[in-house]
């Protein structure tokens, strides 16, 4: 294969990072917070860079979907490997209400659009862990998927892909062009090096509108309300088994 591919890179708030619920409770607080690439876009975007290094492929595109600063992880993705960017402007309200399925109708137009033979995501992302953009995209380009991928294979016109699933593994060959979502054991991502932090800032990134794909990004979801786990009880120690059987069923758990 000597197609293209499309790599998701989202921008979310760093993994180290304590959430905070805004008072309202319309969501987490993200003024002023550190952000960074999804890890799994990390994933995903290695995967894609070390399929052009073994030139199955001629070239990656780094895809992000958000307001300017979703730039900064596009340069990040081209740091890494990828040959150039397009950034899908959204801003405001529609930026707070974008969802799986409005970043599927994205792609989807993006890979027709780019003429891509693979799309490569993350499994999901850290800050809502929705796990349905990758399977939305694929059913949207009617293209075959491989999900939870944690190795990928170039089998003549196929890919074999092996799956992490709750039974243990699962290994199957699909057809290209195909969707593939990077689990997290697939690879581990390389770091920018500085030389390659500087070639970054040279390479192109496109700048669009979702109108511009005419894809409609209205939510057709609502979020009522976000709130913050409840605190954790402290626990208690016990003596003996007996001790154990009294505190259980003093508690109503049996």
């Amino acid at each position: 294969m000597t197609g293209r591919v499309l790599v998701g890179v989202k921008r979310v708030i760093d993994y180290a990072v304590k959430i905070r619920v805004k008072p309202d409770q319309s969501g987490v607080v993200t003024d002023g917070v550190k952000h960074s690439m999804n890890p799994f876009c990390e994933i995903a975007v290695e995967e894609a860079v070390k399929m052009k290094e073994k030139k199955l492929i001629k070239e990656v595109v780094a895809v992000s979907c958000g307001p300017q600063q979703a730039q900064e992880t596009i340069r990040t993705a081209l740091a890494m490997g990828a040959d150039r960017g397009i950034h899908v402007e959204v801003t405001g309200k529609d930026y707070e209400n974008l969802g799986p399925l409005q970043v599927a109708k994205i792609f989807a137009a993006l890979a027709k659009k780019e003429e891509a033979q693979l799309v490569i995501l993350g499994k999901q992302a850290i800050d809502d862990d929705c796990n349905q953009t990758g399977q939305m995209t694929a059913a949207l380009l009617d293209w075959p998927q491989g999900t939870f991928a944690s190795e990928v294979t170039m089998e003549g016109d196929k890919l074999k892909v092996v799956r992490e699933i709750d039974g243990g593994l699962e290994t199957i060959k699909i057809n290209i062009p195909a969707v593939l979502t990077a689990d997290l054991r697939l690879n581990t991502p390389r770091y920018a090096t500085l030389p390659n932090i500087m070639k970054a800032k040279k390479k192109k990134i496109a700048n669009m509108k979702p109108a511009d794909l005419s894809v409609d990004i209205v939510s057709r979801l609502e979020v009522l309300k976000v709130e913050e786990p409840p605190q954790r009880e402290a626990g208690m120690k016990v003596e003996t088994v007996e001790d154990l059987v009294a505190k259980l069923k003093e508690g109503g758990t049996i």
